[in-house]
């Protein structure tokens, strides 16, 4: 098992809080993790649904769900970001 931390920015941080520390099977991948994390409780569902547009980060760069989280990663789920 590996030990990742999981932080949250901007909406989905107001609802979970600024992150949370979860052990991921070896070959996890992102998806995998926001599919754990969405099992975890009815906050996580709603704030981290499939339906729903987010952002993933693995070690703070942008990355899609099919990428690999090895040991002691930090992996991070924010909104798309707009600005002017």
């Amino acid at each position: 098992m590996n030990t990742v931390r999981v932080r949250y920015f901007a909406s989905i941080r107001e609802v979970l809080g600024s992150g949370e520390q979860i052990e991921l099977p070896e070959g996890a991948t992102l998806g995998a993790v926001r599919d754990l994390l969405i099992a975890r409780s009815p906050a996580h569902a709603a704030a981290l649904a499939r339906g729903k547009a987010l952002r993933c980060a693995l070690n703070q760069s942008l990355s899609d769900e099919s990428a690999a989280v090895g040991p002691n990663a930090e992996v991070a789920f924010f909104p798309p970001v707009t600005g002017g």
